[in-house]
């Protein structure tokens, strides 16, 4: 009966009794075909209408004699007709996309309102712990820690500890390949333990690390659930503060009784240590950011970076730097000692180059400059090149679970597709792959330290083409041991040159490789460090 009045009632307006589905194509043409088989396959019973800007004319005709149950949208910075025209016919039935595909039916609520100013869907519901309403989610803090046992102390060594935001194998990462080879120098002399976060219950390949570690001590990091804006400390900060890690340190103090705790990273530096190690200058890196961005959101992340940075390295002895220019950037308050960072000379040595044009981009995508340096070469650098040099590849290495990495700072689902681009996951050697390249690529636009990828390159005898931020604290010269390009028609009439003059490409690489023999041999730089603990 219900159903014969429904229809019944419809008839007598002229409309099909039943609703339909009209997606709106408001933006990147390959995101809203996406977008639309997405929505066949979430309502397959209902007929579909997609609505572009050619076919939108005849079909709002169409439209007059049905109701629209649902109208997916594609949510773009730019305006749209055809999206005024949406929120017109059905203002109730909006099924908002954003670039990421991510997807969110629109009311009249503060979700709704952030997801349309770009928010991602896991953020939109995060409210601050002073907001006066019940709280969607909340921060969740794992109590208890796990020790794992190593190597047997030595009767009459030192022990010191180190502790990381997370545990420093497999070496994916630049961070990580400074943090093992450390540790491992520092084992030369000293018994050491290593406090270090960990994701949840992901497995872990502890045995390299324990080579040469006397004890190991395991703390789930947070899973901080608060919107970004909303305190007066880095958020960064946050995700690390774990009241269990505080009570780790404490306890292996006694129990294990370490002389000396080196903290890693700026955003560690809350826990009670005598060398912070700065493994680029954080203020400086939102610095470059805001400088770019000039929005609001940036510059209170450059003023809460350089406020909390300023303070933490006076809390502490001694403040590691990865460069003179970053000591300069601290200034003589710090007491900054400059170790640099290195490369396992032992394991990247020099390799003859076969002829060809393949270049080698690696960038962990879990720090996002490197998304921001693929971005610049692949929409910027890269159509420069393309169709100069048909046979021309680029390997990219993107770090594991690249993914959710790029989906968290970048405004699309994934990269873009090229033919000639490989994209990467996590590699456990890339020696091969610097064997198999003609040319390195750091297409950096914001960075802050020192990239060890760079160091590889040039123990490899492999030239690099860089920005200037991305061979920035190294000491190289343009020209001589590395190509500097800044903007995208320079980079890419970098790539040109080097790739059509093999001669003056080995010269290049030649000069690199024997200015990381003599500047950045971890064993060096390994003696200092023990030298800095004494």
């Amino acid at each position: 009966m219900k159903q014969r009045i429904k229809r019944w009632i419809f008839n007598l307006l002229g409309k099909d009794p039943e609703a339909v589905v009209v997606t709106f194509h408001t933006g990147d043409p390959e995101l809203c075909r996406r977008m639309e088989e997405e929505v066949r396959r979430l309502v397959p019973e209902r007929r579909h209408f997609a609505a572009t800007p050619e076919t939108w004319p005849e079909l709002r005709r169409q439209l007059k004699r049905y109701r629209i149950g649902l109208a997916p949208v594609l949510l773009t910075a730019e305006p749209s007709p055809l999206r005024r025209a949406a929120w017109l016919l059905a203002p109730r039935k909006i099924l908002a996309y954003n670039s990421r595909l991510e997807r969110l039916h629109l009311r009249l609520n503060l979700a709704s309102f952030l997801f349309w100013r770009g928010v991602p869907l896991d953020r939109v519901y995060l409210r601050p712990w002073w907001w006066p309403w019940p709280k969607r989610e909340r921060t969740v803090t794992p109590a208890g820690w796990r020790v794992i046992e190593g190597r047997p102390c030595s009767p009459g060594r030192r022990r010191v500890a180190v502790l990381s935001p997370y545990f420093p194998f497999p070496l994916s990462h630049g961070g990580a390949v400074r943090i093992f080879n450390l540790v491992r120098e520092m084992a030369r002399e000293f018994d050491v333990e290593l406090f270090a976060f960990t994701d949840g219950g992901a497995p872990l390949e502890t045995a390299p690390v324990l080579e040469f570690c006397a004890r190991v001590v395991l703390v789930e990091k947070p899973r901080y659930r608060e919107p970004r804006w909303s305190t007066w400390l880095p958020p960064e900060v946050y995700e690390f503060r774990s009241p269990a890690m505080r009570q780790a340190i404490l306890s292996e103090r006694r129990a294990f009784a370490f002389e000396r705790l080196q903290v890693e990273y700026t955003q560690l530096a809350e826990y009670p240590g005598d060398v912070l190690v700065e493994h680029d200058v954080t203020f400086d890196l939102f610095g470059q950011i805001a400088r770019r961005q000039r929005t609001l959101a940036a510059r209170w992340d450059f003023f809460r970076w350089q406020r909390f940075e300023r303070r933490a390295i006076s809390r502490y002895a001694r403040v590691v730097v990865m460069s003179p220019k970053d000591a300069d950037l601290l200034g003589p308050a710090a007491q900054a000692v400059v170790l640099e960072n290195g490369v396992d000379l032992e394991r990247f040595h020099p390799q003859p180059e076969t002829p060809g044009e393949r270049l080698l981009f690696i960038g962990s995508f879990r720090h996002f400059p490197n998304i921001a340096a693929y971005r610049f070469f692949a929409e910027r650098v890269w159509p420069l090149l393309r169709d100069k040099f048909p046979r021309m590849t680029v390997t990219v290495v993107c770090g594991a679970d690249p993914l959710t990495y790029w989906r968290a700072f970048a405004d699309s689902p994934e990269p873009r597709p090229e033919p000639r681009i490989r994209m990467l996951d996590f590699v456990s050697d890339v020696r091969p792959l610097y064997v198999e390249c003609n040319l390195a690529i750091v297409p950096t636009t914001v960075s802050a330290g020192t990239n060890v990828k760079v160091l590889e390159a040039m123990a490899m005898r492999r030239a690099v083409v860089s920005t200037t931020s991305g061979c920035a604290g190294l000491g190289m010269l343009h020209g001589h041991s590395v190509w500097v390009a800044d903007t995208p028609e320079s980079f890419a009439a970098g790539i040109a040159t080097l790739i059509g003059d093999p001669e003056r490409r080995e010269q290049i690489a030649r000069a690199a490789e024997l200015h990381a023999a003599r500047n950045f041999d971890w064993r060096a730089i390994g003696e200092r460090q023990r030298e800095l603990l004494r």
